[in-house]
């Protein structure tokens, strides 16, 4: 076990692939460890998980109009973001308007968007997409461009975050409560959405569209199994994603396969473990 964890710490200093992924990783920790929780806290991990399947559409539509109209801007990443936010937009208007139905029209936007984006992939011309890094998550994959968008998209994230903190958690806690006190409770609802669909977005490299909303909401959720505070919460919630994330990313590079699945297993198995520490503690 030693030299398994002393090859990849050398891997880190001579395969710069190696650093791009664990500095993606890094960044990416803090947005999942902070959005996570107060999509948690709010409980709608459901909608993240939503967001996390529909942005395939994205995806698929944005390799293959830039294959079709030689548009070298348009990358999946910024395919995945449009296809997020519109995803928020309709699930957000749906939440309000059709409350009794809420669930099943979620679950036909989240078909819908996994439906387009297989099309638009399986038509594009030229060299067929490798959908398993998108289904399944490959942070190996990471290139130095893609921590740069990280990093930019990151810290739009926290910056949003840190000006409407009080906002989102009156909010996340008592909706009620915060509409009484003359907060604009649908606009913040919204943007919470709207940080989920970015957060979702990050995570697809790393754990790919299927595992994504497990890395999004296990670590808050373990987090919160051991305070009440969300301040607390969220920075338990970031360390726990950062250890899923450099373990998962060790092991995957060790053994050569999907960094995605090898993440997920760490964070279940830290859930898992909060458990027992409540049982034994109550």
């Amino acid at each position: 076990m030693t030299d398994f964890f002393a090859d990849f710490i050398d891997a880190v200093g001579t395969v710069p692939l190696i650093r791009y992924s664990l500095l993606a990783g890094a960044v990416s920790s803090l947005i999942f460890g902070v959005v996570g929780s107060l999509v948690v806290t709010r409980h709608i991990a459901y909608v993240a998980a939503a967001i996390a399947h529909s942005i395939l559409g994205g995806i698929g539509a944005s390799v293959y109009y830039s294959r079709v109209h030689d548009l070298p801007w348009l990358t999946p990443m910024v395919g995945a973001i449009v296809a997020g936010l519109i995803s928020v937009a309709l699930i957000g208007w749906v939440s309000l308007r059709f409350k009794e139905r809420e669930d099943t029209i979620i679950g036909a936007i989240w078909s819908a968007g996994m439906a387009a984006g297989l099309l638009f992939l399986h038509y594009s011309p030229g060299k067929a997409v490798n959908l398993e890094s998108y289904i399944f998550g490959n942070i190996l994959l990471t290139s130095r461009e893609d921590v740069v968008m990280t990093l930019a998209l990151g810290l739009v994230v926290l910056l949003l975050v840190a000006v409407f903190y009080h906002k989102l958690v009156a909010v996340s806690f008592d909706e009620e409560f915060a509409r009484l006190r003359g907060v604009s409770t649908r606009a913040y609802y919204f943007l919470l959405l709207a940080l989920t669909a970015m957060s979702v977005v990050l995570l697809v490299r790393i754990a790919g569209i299927i595992l994504a909303q497990a890395l999004i909401i296990l670590p808050a959720a373990t987090a919160s199994r051991f305070s009440r505070s969300l301040w607390t919460i969220m920075v338990i919630a970031v360390a726990i994603t950062f250890l899923c994330n450099t373990v998962g990313l060790a092991v995957s590079y060790e053994l050569d396969v999907p960094t995605g699945p090898f993440v997920v297993f760490v964070a279940v198995a830290f859930y898992a473990v909060s458990f027992l520490y409540r049982r034994r503690t109550h």
